[in-house]
């Protein structure tokens, strides 16, 4: 006997699961993730109940699906801007990064409080986990490649990416604090260029 097909992913359930994601979205940041129900999302994406839950179990795993889905598309974008870095203009390369990894106020908001949710739940906090962690096992081998095209090496790859989670996270807060301030940004990149020299040392020649 053959194996079960996988179901097929049809363009209407495709459609509905689209749909489902960006009304979630507005909601989680409109109301708060903790005081969101299916029920709102069903109505702002203008589905039933039934819909929702032939796409997904939960609002857990609705944004969880939605976090995936981010991830992947800023993986792709930083992995073409590290792609151009270059031993001519690192700065330049950095901004660009930087730019693939946009900083959004509804998306920030929304990540925030899931964030808290889920330090109240051992069993999904230890998924957000394993999902960062696999995010950074992900982009740093591109770091480390797109460093090396400057002639510096990384020592210890872990605690550089653990690093520029912290910056990341922490100068985040004070770009949506001052969204309109260019000294904010401009120290956003400096202290990203610093970590990195901070963490790495120039390739030398070894004798011959």
């Amino acid at each position: 006997m053959s194996a079960t097909a996988p179901k097929r992913v049809t363009a209407r359930r495709a459609q509905t699961r689209r749909r489902l994601l960006d009304a979630a979205l507005e909601v989680f940041a409109d109301e708060g993730f903790g005081r969101s129900t299916v029920e709102q999302v069903c109505e702002r994406a203008g589905y039933t109940r039934g819909a929702f839950y032939s796409n997904f179990t939960s609002l857990d795993e609705l944004f969880l699906a939605m976090w995936e889905e981010r991830s992947q598309r800023m993986l792709a974008d930083a992995r073409e801007a590290l792609d151009k870095v270059s031993s001519q203009a690192p700065e330049e390369a950095m901004r660009a990064v930087l730019a693939a990894i946009p900083v959004d106020d509804a998306w920030y908001r929304v990540t925030a409080e899931f964030t808290a949710h889920a330090l109240r739940n051992p069993s999904l906090r230890r998924v957000m986990a394993a999902r960062e962690q696999s995010i950074l096992d992900t982009l740093l081998p591109f770091v480390v490649e797109a460093l090396a095209r400057t002639g510096r090496r990384v020592g210890d790859e872990a605690a550089l990416g653990h690093a520029l989670v912290a910056v990341h996270d922490g100068t985040a807060v004070q770009v949506l604090l001052e969204p309109g301030s260019e000294v904010v940004r401009r120290r956003r990149e400096e202290l990203f260029m610093n970590v990195l020299h901070a963490y790495s040392t120039p390739i030398t020649e070894e004798p011959q």
